[in-house]
């Protein structure tokens, strides 16, 4: 019976939190590339507890585009997920402290969502409890 509560405590400390009370989430923070001496546009995008910082990241077309992606330290894996082939867009990365190099080259202007695919069981998936954000391509 002991085993059985340890574990759906573990379970549930997964599904609902870090453990890391001191990490909120932004309610929107906004980051514009503009293009280097190397020719690529360049971000740096945090995840943490159920959020991305920036979760808004502007970007120009037909320029290569690096991300920088990572995640606070926690026992919750989390995913760096953007699809948008008809834009020559397709990331799913796992993530972890140290960041995670992700380059592509955005053919067609749009909105393209970003987010955390993982879930836990029947809970809400990182994506609906707010772990996104959007790539705006100009």
């Amino acid at each position: 019976m002991r085993t059985t509560l340890v574990l759906l405590a573990c379970c549930l400390g997964l599904a609902g939190g870090s453990g890391r009370a001191d990490v909120t989430a932004p309610d929107e923070a906004t980051y514009r590339a503009t293009v280097s001496s190397d020719g690529m546009q360049h971000a740096k995008i945090e995840g943490g507890s159920y959020f991305f910082r920036p979760n808004r990241v502007i970007v120009k077309a037909n320029i290569p585009v690096e991300l920088a992606v990572s995640v606070g330290s926690s026992l919750i894996p989390h995913t760096f997920v953007i699809q948008a082939p008809e834009a020559g867009i397709a990331v799913d990365e796992s993530l972890s402290s140290t960041a995670k190099s992700i380059r592509f080259t955005p053919t067609a202007a749009g909105s393209y969502p970003f987010y955390c695919r993982n879930r836990l069981l029947f809970f809400e998936s990182h994506r609906d409890k707010g772990m996104e954000g959007v790539l705006v391509v100009e």
